[in-house]
């Protein structure tokens, strides 16, 4: 009977050492992206399946080319979706949706990806690195204070109730009034009359 068992299982640790790895190493990238104040955006250029989805799905935008499939393998290698795909999944496509992209395991082209708000936009497969830094220099044209404050906001809004996330606009937004930035603007916009 022993000799059946896997060498995960006879270890002293048993499977909790993968699930350290799992934990510690995927998911601390998707912590790190879902976390920070800095904006994280996915360029998908290819085929997006397992951990690679799941880190392009936590980004804070996911511009794909056109070349790009987003790829359902959990399923089939008799696998869950992992890493936050779950979460990420049920939010984008609903729980049937979600049910559905995972049993039927069909493979998206990346405009059918788009039409499900799996990613943001598609762009021609040369134009992709572009695209991308296009939007990071968006980004990185907003007052930092504004991106810190609304990315986990955003984030927070996802999962709270309308009461909950209005307390926290209503909380934060004043704090936007006092910063140079924000005086700033208005005095540009009055300016530009």
């Amino acid at each position: 009977m022993m000799q059946d068992t896997p060498a995960a299982l006879a270890s002293p640790e048993g499977a909790t050492d993968i699930w350290r790895w799992i934990r510690y190493e995927f998911g601390g990238i998707v912590r790190l992206i879902a976390r920070s104040d800095t904006a994280f955006i996915a360029a998908i250029n290819g085929p997006a399946a397992g951990v690679g989805l799941a880190w392009a799905l936590t980004c804070d935008l996911a511009i794909a080319s056109e070349r790009a499939r987003i790829v359902p393998a959990f399923g089939r290698l008799g696998l869950l979706p992992e890493v936050g795909t779950s979460w990420a999944l049920t939010r984008r496509l609903g729980y049937q949706g979600a049910f559905a992209y995972y049993a039927g395991g069909e493979h998206l082209d990346a405009e059918r990806a788009r039409e499900l708000g799996l990613v943001h936009e598609v762009v021609p497969h040369e134009e992709l690195l572009a695209a991308a830094d296009a939007w990071c220099t968006r980004i990185a044209a907003l007052p930092p204070h504004a991106l810190a404050m609304t990315k986990p906001l955003l984030r927070a809004a996802a999962d709270g109730s309308w009461d909950s996330t209005l307390a926290m606009e209503e909380f934060a937004e004043p704090q936007c009034f006092t910063t140079a930035d924000f005086q700033d603007a208005v005095r540009g916009m009055l300016s530009a009359r």
